[in-house]
């Protein structure tokens, strides 16, 4: 056990699924898996393991933000033995051609943080996601007629509808970024460090190039999409 996660040696599955949101970890469980068990709740931070088509796999939280995941992914990693790590959570769209409830798979993640010079002296601001587990996950996106788009996503420190000047912030990017989230750059470079395997798959659900607002239900709907896009490649 760790100071965050309480399940015991054995109870985190080898390959896990990683949302923000403990509350969407409890939904993955309930919906997807096969036999799923609460295996962590410290600070209401959810995990599950259970079966998918007869794979094992965890399910849990990472919270918001690079340092939270970069707690509970490098625990998973380095204490439970944990072998590939999939993102899987919501983005913002940061060039106009990416649409409300596109799919994003990162294949280059960018950060302005220190979190690789704090945590490895490292001055790091891009990482790669594992291309094994991207060429998995492209191969059944393709397989099962998800239009899949891949490029560079940004892991930023703050919400980016809070931002005080989105034109500054957006230029600020690097040519190319797609979307913008919060967590990817911290568990791809933790999975880097590690020798591990970890990408990151969102879904657009707001962006200020549109006014178009998504029901509920599409919302849902897409989401479901991704999050089986990751259970089939990971499986």
């Amino acid at each position: 056990m760790t100071p965050h996660n309480e399940a015991k040696k054995g109870e985190i599955a080898k390959k896990v699924l990683m949302p923000g949101d403990p509350m969407r970890a409890k939904y993955i469980a309930e919906k997807f898996l096969k036999d799923a068990k609460l295996v962590n709740k410290v600070r209401g931070m959810y995990a599950y393991t259970g079966t998918y088509e007869g794979t094992e796999i965890t399910v849990m939280g990472s919270g918001m933000g690079i340092p939270s995941i970069g707690i509970y992914a490098y625990e998973l990693f380095k204490f439970y033995d944990v072998e590939e790590i999939i993102r899987i959570g919501s983005a913002g769209a940061n060039d106009p051609s990416i649409k409300l409830l596109d799919v994003v798979l990162t294949n280059k993640a960018y950060s302005s943080s220190n979190f690789a010079k704090d945590i490895n002296n490292d001055d790091c601001h891009f990482v790669e996601p594992s291309l094994e587990l991207n060429e998995k996950i492209i191969n059944v996106a393709k397989k099962e007629g998800i239009d899949l788009r891949v490029g560079i996503t940004n892991s930023g420190d703050v919400f980016d509808a809070y931002v005080k000047d989105i034109d500054v912030y957006l230029d600020s990017l690097p040519e190319g970024t797609l979307a913008s989230e919060m967590e990817a750059f911290a568990l791809c470079y933790l999975a880097k460090m590690l020798n591990k395997k970890a990408t990151c798959l969102v879904t657009v659900v707001d962006s200020q190039f549109t006014d178009e607002v998504i029901s509920s239900e599409q919302r849902e709907k897409s989401l479901d999409t991704m999050i089986k896009l990751a259970l089939d490649a990971i499986k």
